[in-house]
Order: structure tokens, then C-alpha cells, then sequence
């Protein structure tokens, strides 16, 4: 399903089971394979006085940037407001989620599973192995690597850094950590 005033670049494949809401714009040399969504509704309700919850509307969009490629069963929610942004070059593994809001640098690779909560900015060249968690509102740094099943919850400042447990830690500080626990 490709939804109204969606906006797609030349030479992109788009597998069997995507769905592309209205007003999404891909860009040139995509692939986005089987039954991934892109531009849900992020996740975002208030809540009420009397225990509801009250849906914010989202009336943003996503921009995949060139040379994307998202596997299968991946959501990427359009922004409250403005855009989810995926930069070129990245790489989404399969049942990977991007929340609303979300920017993710360049040439980042995620693995299966990989769950990035909203507003989250993530650096270039970034490295997240399978399962891991990003909390919503941080700043990772650019050239940051995040172990398998690693938990963020804090921004990651310095560039260049491997991140491993949860919560996250240094990769040799949670090591030397482990050996204790």
C-alpha cells in the first residue's frame, strides 16, 4: 500500500506487505522489504483525570534518506510534528522499530529487534547489535557501538565508544562489572 502524496526516488525496490502512509517521502536506491510499516502513528497518549489515555495526534512524517535498505517486519513512526528521519546509507535490520521524532545518522546499522524510542538522536556510523534498547530522548554520539541486548538510558557523549549491558555501560567497565556480579 503506497498512500497519498507519497513521495518515492528512483531505482528503489519495494517489497510484497509494505505499507507507506500519506505523505511520506523515500529517497533514491531504497529497499524496503516485506510487511514493514512506515509512518504509523508514533506512541503518544496523555493521560486523562479520570485513568484514560487521550491519543496525541501526529501529523508529522519520515524521510528515508538514499541508499536505505530496511528488512521485514520494521515500523518507523511518522514525527508528532515535524520528521522521523533515517540518513543515508543506514541499514534497519528485520522487526526493528524507530519511534516518532527519531533522527538516525548516516551509515548506522541496526540488527533485528533493535527498539529506539522517541525523540532519540542517533550519530553517524553507529553499530546496534540484535536486541538492544534505546529509552527515548538521548543523543548518541557518532561512531557508537551497542552490544547485543544492551540497554541505553543515558546520552552517549564521546564518539567512538562500545557500549555493552544494561544498563550500558563502557564495554571494559561493564567487563570488569560482570566479573564481580
Amino acid at each position: 500500500y503506497i498512500g497519498d502524496d507519497v513521495k518515492i526516488g528512483s531505482y528503489c525496490t519495494i517489497y510484497p506487505g509494505v505499507r507507506i502512509y500519506p505523505g511520506m517521502v523515500i529517497g533514491n536506491n531504497v529497499t524496503i522489504h516485506a510487511n514493514t510499516v512506515i509512518g504509523a502513528d508514533g506512541f503518544g497518549y496523555a493521560p486523562l483525570e479520570d485513568g484514560t489515555w487521550k491519543k496525541i495526534e501526529h501529523t508529522g512524517i519520515v524521510i528515508i534518506e538514499d541508499d536505505v535498505e530496511i528488512g521485514s517486519a520494521a515500523c518507523i513512526d511518522k514525527s508528532q510534528m515535524e520528521a522521523t528521519i533515517i540518513r543515508q546509507g543506514c541499514k534497519i535490520d528485520n522487526h526493528c522499530n524507530i519511534a516518532h521524532n527519531v533522527e538516525v545518522g548516516k551509515n548506522t546499522v541496526m540488527a533485528a529487534m533493535t527498539g529506539v524510542a522517541g525523540s532519540t538522536k542517533i550519530g553517524e556510523h553507529c553499530i546496534f547489535a540484535g536486541q538492544v534498547g534505546i529509552a527515548g530522548h538521548l543523543t548518541i554520539a557518532d561512531n557508537t557501538s551497542i552490544g547485543a541486548q544492551s540497554g541505553l538510558i543515558s546520552n552517549i557523549k564521546k564518539p567512538g565508544q562500545q557500549y555493552f549491558g544494561t544498563p550500558a555501560l563502557p564495554y571494559m567497565e561493564y567487563m570488569r562489572s560482570y566479573a564481580i556480579f
